[in-house]
């Protein structure tokens, strides 16, 4: 029993709207989850493979009163495909944003409903992500994030110090997870956060999941929002993710 990244689950006003502008931007399949729910994802692979982490765009009245510290950066495999991107990017739509973050090897920007996300120069230590190179989770202990999310999905540590951790699936292949020290956390915005699942899935695969997080250090997030067929934890920070279940 393992606890695998299912998807990154985004919040917006309009999903379908932002559902294409994210399927344009990463060249994925869109399809509709029913009302209020957009899912894009990659061709060629289906979950569990690590390679075929989904975006799930969900719309909620207010997305602006959302609080997260999750957001996505994208994968560029020289200067000359960064350019190019950036400036696809931004034909769809997208815009600049919070210029303080930028710099050479990150080009900052927001898409059409404000969700901060990256441009990210090439690393080789994201060789083989696809158009995701990383989920980035601003904190402020990454080294204690780098155990906590070590132990919840089993993913391997590649870099850590006090400023950075680099998480990625043993198979080496899909997004990796990153945390990066950041002040002012109170001040973050973003609207996106993980949603995990148990592989192999069975009927007590959830609640067995569930309590090992929890024996890590996760902690109930439900706040009356009970009645779904997923799990709402936070992990030590706060961070809220989900533990799915049978639908």
């Amino acid at each position: 029993m393992a606890l695998r990244l299912f998807e990154v689950n985004v919040k917006a006003r309009d999903d379908s709207a932002l559902g294409r502008f994210w399927g344009q931007a990463l060249g994925w399949r869109v399809s509709s989850g029913g009302p209020g729910a957009t899912s894009v994802a990659p061709v060629g692979c289906a979950w569990p493979d690590p390679a075929a982490v989904r975006v799930d765009v969900i719309a909620v009245p207010d997305p602006e009163t959302v609080r997260g510290r999750a957001h996505m950066e994208l994968a560029t495999a020289s200067a000359a495909h960064h350019a190019e991107v950036v400036a696809r990017l931004r034909g769809l739509g997208a815009t600049p944003a919070d210029a303080d973050r930028g710099d050479a090897q990150r080009t900052v920007l927001a898409d059409p409903e404000g969700n901060v996300f990256c441009v990210r120069g090439p690393r080789e230590t994201h060789k083989d992500t696809g158009p995701i190179a990383a989920v980035v989770v601003d904190c402020a202990d990454p080294r204690a994030m780098a155990r906590f999310w070590g132990g919840a999905m089993d993913w391997v540590v590649h870099e850590v110090t006090d400023d950075h951790a680099l998480l990625r699936s043993a198979e080496g292949v899909g997004p990796c997870l990153e945390f990066l020290r950041t002040p002012h956390l109170r001040h973050l915005r973003h609207r996106a956060h993980l949603d995990l699942a148990p592989h192999p899935f069975d009927g007590d695969a959830q609640a067995a999941e569930v309590a090992r997080l929890k024996a890590l250090g996760a902690t109930s997030a439900d706040a009356g929002r009970g009645g779904f067929p997923w799990q709402v934890l936070a992990d030590p920070e706060g961070n809220e993710f989900c533990v799915l279940g049978p639908a």
